[in-house]
């Protein structure tokens, strides 16, 4: 077995900086076996990421935990194999989906909440509803009450702009699983719309993304994103025009728990 060359001390330094694929050294012609098991076991999780199960019931208890009544919907995605090959049916609620949510609308209101499986359900799984936990209090401090929660299978980014329309909310935060990389297959995304309607544009949105646990932590996130969300009320405004000001979390108060 041929031994990789050492890497230079510049490729060491950087490789303790990031976990991209940096300085994989050669063994022959070759990438060394280490590393060429390591990409087959991180592209074995990315896959199995995509086709996990979304755990609705889960979600909806800790939702009813954290306080928040949530009801469960679905697009017009029959399975995962459409989902994947049809992205525009995950941007629709399928036609039960629309009256249970018509039923719902309670009037006009600010804030509603979309928790979607997206394109990695192991993210959400594993991550929605620690953030939310980091989110509600400095919500709270600034007099900001959740609405609706949702929790949307099949989902695409944009199913949260119908489901806003119909709730009649201000804005919509929707947390999503991510696409799945070969650096973290749990990578968990946040969207936030003012004035959700069906067909509103990527560009009227905010995003705060890469929370998981070699990422984002949650308290830095929900620092972010409830920034976001108090502006952009004030401003009634998202997207390009509302850029992220908050300066992030003091760092002597952020607390890293995502372990």
């Amino acid at each position: 077995m041929t031994t990789p060359a050492p890497l230079s001390p510049s490729l060491e330094r950087l490789r303790e900086l990031t976990p991209a694929r940096v300085g994989l050294g050669l063994a022959g012609a070759s990438l060394p076996t280490q590393a060429l098991l390591a990409f087959t076991l991180d592209h074995a999780r990315a896959r199995d990421a995509v086709h996990a199960g979304f755990d609705v019931a889960a979600i909806l208890q800790g939702l009813g935990e954290l306080g928040l009544e949530a009801s469960s919907v679905s697009s017009r995605v029959p399975n995962r194999k459409d989902y994947l090959g049809r992205p525009d049916l995950g941007r629709m609620l399928d036609s039960d989906s629309r009256l249970r949510l018509t039923g719902r609308a309670a009037g006009p209101h600010r804030l509603a909440i979309v928790v979607g499986d997206g394109l990695s359900p192991v993210a959400v799984n594993a991550h929605a509803i620690a953030l939310l936990r980091s989110l509600i209090p400095p919500l709270a401090a600034d007099g900001i009450e959740i609405g609706h929660a949702v929790v949307a299978t099949g989902a695409r980014v944009a199913l949260g702009d119908e489901i806003g329309a119909i709730l009649g909310a201000r804005m919509i935060v929707m947390l999503i699983g991510e696409r799945p990389g070969l650096s973290a297959a749990d990578s968990l995304g946040v969207y936030l719309t003012f004035a959700p309607r069906v067909g509103t544009t990527d560009e009227k949105r905010n995003c705060i993304s890469n929370i998981h646990r070699a990422g984002l932590d949650y308290d830095e996130a929900a620092f972010r994103i409830a920034w976001l969300i108090r502006e952009g009320l004030v401003r009634e405004s998202t997207g390009v025009a509302l850029k992220d000001e908050s300066g992030g979390r003091p760092s002597h108060t952020t607390t890293a728990n995502l372990g």
